[in-house]
């Protein structure tokens, strides 16, 4: 992989402390209901990758092997998703991501963030290919079946849900109403049954509300561009608590701009 680009923000106010991190923790991770980790050098992982030092997360993740996938997996995504520029390289990032969480899932099938994480590396993966031509790999199938896997095992878990609504969304953009329900099951209904899920679930988040507004556009076009333009404003307007969240609330600024 080329060099680390480095963290675009000011992010003093995210270099948290183990003490600081365990006391944020509920909220840092009311969207992917992720535990409190017992392994310290694992904690030091996800410290590094709610400061934004995404190099350092993978490296101390990568040391502790299988057991921390999930900061591993989610530093690997939210780099190249974020601040990686090269599409080669982030398609080789993103392939890094998918290895590791199909590997978890292997070992750890009854976590919920293994089947998410899983299902969050290959969505990245897959857009970055574009949908038509995932769908057409079958990796819409892989990534529906492991979005289904992570809210079966944890039915309050936001970003499931989230992805979920986005899947049905994007699936019934691309291949219509009909395809989409009898070859993937996708709907209208279920789309905003899990995009008003992941709001109820974890709504100060400000990718929840960027990507209810994708969602809301992807179904509606202009017919309800407002109400996906007020999601964007609602992020835009956010108080980010941790590294990740000020890159999304950065990119709903420049998309209200």
């Amino acid at each position: 992989m080329r060099d680390w680009q480095p963290y675009p923000h000011d992010n003093s106010d995210f270099d948290y402390s183990l003490e600081q991190l365990r006391q944020h923790w509920p909220k840092l991770h009311r969207g992917d209901g992720e535990s409190w980790p017992d392994d310290q050098a694992i904690q030091t992982a996800w410290q590094h990758y709610h400061a934004g030092r995404f190099d350092a997360a993978v490296q101390a993740a990568a040391e502790q092997g299988l057991a921390a996938f999930a900061p591993h997996c989610k530093a690997l995504v939210i780099y190249a998703d974020h601040i990686e520029e090269d599409e080669s390289a982030q398609q080789g990032i993103y392939q890094q991501a998918v290895d590791i969480a199909e590997q978890a899932l292997e070992q750890y099938p009854d976590d919920p963030n293994a089947h998410y994480l899983h299902a969050f590396a290959l969505g990245r993966f897959a857009q970055s290919i574009s949908v038509a031509k995932a769908l057409s790999q079958g990796l819409g199938g892989k990534i529906g079946a492991s979005l289904k896997g992570c809210a079966r095992l944890n039915p309050e878990h936001a970003e499931a849900h989230l992805a979920l609504g986005l899947y049905h969304a994007e699936i019934i953009d691309k291949v219509g109403k009909l395809v989409g329900k009898m070859t993937y099951g996708a709907s209208e209904d279920k789309a905003i049954e899990h995009l008003e899920r992941a709001l109820e679930l974890n709504p100060d988040a400000p990718i929840t509300q960027i990507e209810y507004g994708n969602g809301i556009y992807v179904l509606y076009g202009d017919k309800r561009i407002d109400e996906a333009n007020d999601a964007y404003r609602k992020a835009a307007e956010s108080t980010p608590r941790d590294a990740i969240e000020k890159l999304d609330q950065e990119f709903a600024v420049s998309e209200v701009d």
